[in-house]
């Protein structure tokens, strides 16, 4: 397994719905068990040589907060005023057919978040809603039914003519908002298809969100609204956003740390995924390991050819990130290498994965599915798992 599999598991998305238990004889477990000798191979040999191996100083028992709201309440407050923007736009272009409004900016900058916010508006209270992730390998029949099974209890359609005749029959008539998060494909042919899929409804209105991070692919889809290019945040947002995950208020030493963690903010780029990933990891820790984090020489490694600057910072604050996890969730995490790039994964099915491949700690406090909650809750803080908003039957 190629260590870039592994770099690019911050889309791995999780569900929160409960899977059946595994026992003792689960099939399942003999053979998950057979990748254990490859993963521990793995985790043992590719932990990113990049960067020292600064676990030892980590306690064994696992932190078990729970993650705080607060850096998405924050973040979620900053773009309050792009929201409104954004959906006075929509509102004021919105054709009595097709409106298609772009969001492109750098990865992890938050264009998700922001389609999230005017999903969720009280603009579209009256809409049916749909929300697909397509991220890198765009295909159209998924796309629709995806769509497909949002609006209806069908959940699978194979022919391409006969996704087109079941999405004219469901948007028929109907307002429909439809996010498109994270498209890559720059085919400008298949992007017309997808608009064209889009617009086969009779009497309908539709408005579709699409999110990328190329302008290039916002400015070829076929938009009525001009592309909207989310900018960074400042260097106060990034420090506000890892006060609030750090608990830093509540620290008797918040005066030492004050001005190291603005000098840890002023080096995410303007990138809240870098912040929340910086600030959850810096909960908690001592001043020296503050230190640590912002000499840290990752800073200054090109990790990437041909990586701008804000990839840079990102990937720099997630191998960070990933230095400082305890080895038990270093397992946990890389085993999550055996999906691909925004899948959908239930979150019991992992756990239980996870126990069958024997990869908890052992603690005197929790059995083996709390532990594994806590593992979940901490790739979550970290930005390394997120909430999925596409439905279950996408997931396999």
């Amino acid at each position: 397994m190629r260590m870039s599999s592994l770099l690019k598991l911050g889309r791995v998305v999780v569900h929160q719905y409960p899977g059946p238990t595994i026992g003792p004889e689960n099939p399942m477990a003999n053979e998950l068990k057979k990748l254990t000798d490859g993963l521990y191979d793995m985790t043992k040999n590719q932990r990113f040589s990049l960067m020292p191996d600064d676990s030892s100083n980590v306690q064994q028992e696992t932190d078990i907060q729970e993650t705080s709201s607060d850096v998405e309440e924050s973040l979620i407050i900053e773009r309050t005023e792009e929201r409104d923007n954004m959906v006075a736009t929509l509102s004021g272009s919105i054709s009595p057919e097709f409106t298609v409004l772009p969001i492109y900016g750098f990865g992890g900058i938050g264009k998700t978040t922001l389609a999230q916010l005017v999903f969720d508006d009280a603009q579209f209270a009256g809409y049916f809603k749909v929300w697909v992730y397509v991220s890198q390998n765009l295909v159209l029949n998924k796309i629709g039914n995806s769509i497909i099974s949002q609006l209806s209890e069908e959940s699978h359609v194979a022919e391409r003519q006969m996704i087109h005749i079941k999405l004219r029959e469901l948007l028929a008539g109907k307002k429909v908002l439809i996010v498109l998060d994270d498209v890559w494909e720059k085919n400008p042919d298949t992007l017309n298809s997808l608009m064209a899929m889009l617009r086969v409804g009779v009497d309908s209105m539709v408005t579709v969100i699409v999110t990328t991070r190329d302008e290039a692919v916002a400015r070829e889809i076929c938009h009525t609204v001009e592309p909207y290019e989310l900018e960074t945040l400042t260097d106060k947002i990034c420090w506000k956003i890892i006060k609030q995950k750090t608990a830093f208020n509540d620290r008797v030493d918040k005066k030492r740390l004050k001005h190291i963690g603005r000098e840890i903010a002023t080096k995410c780029g303007g990138v809240a995924l870098a912040a929340q990933s910086l600030g959850y990891t810096l909960k908690g820790k001592t001043p020296d390991e503050w230190e640590s984090v912002r000499d840290h020489y990752i800073w200054n490694v090109s990790i990437l050819e041909e990586s701008s600057s804000r990839d840079h910072e990102v990937l720099a604050s997630m191998l960070i990130s990933y230095s400082h996890m305890p080895e038990c969730l270093r397992s946990c995490f890389t085993y999550c290498a055996v999906f691909p790039k925004g899948h959908n994964i239930v979150k019991y099915d992992l756990i239980h994965q996870w126990i069958a491949l024997g990869f908890t700690e052992r603690s005197r406090i929790f059995d083996s599915m709390q532990l594994c909650e806590k593992y979940v809750v901490q790739l979550l803080g970290m930005s390394f798992l997120q909430y999925s908003k596409t439905p279950m039957s996408d997931r396999w």
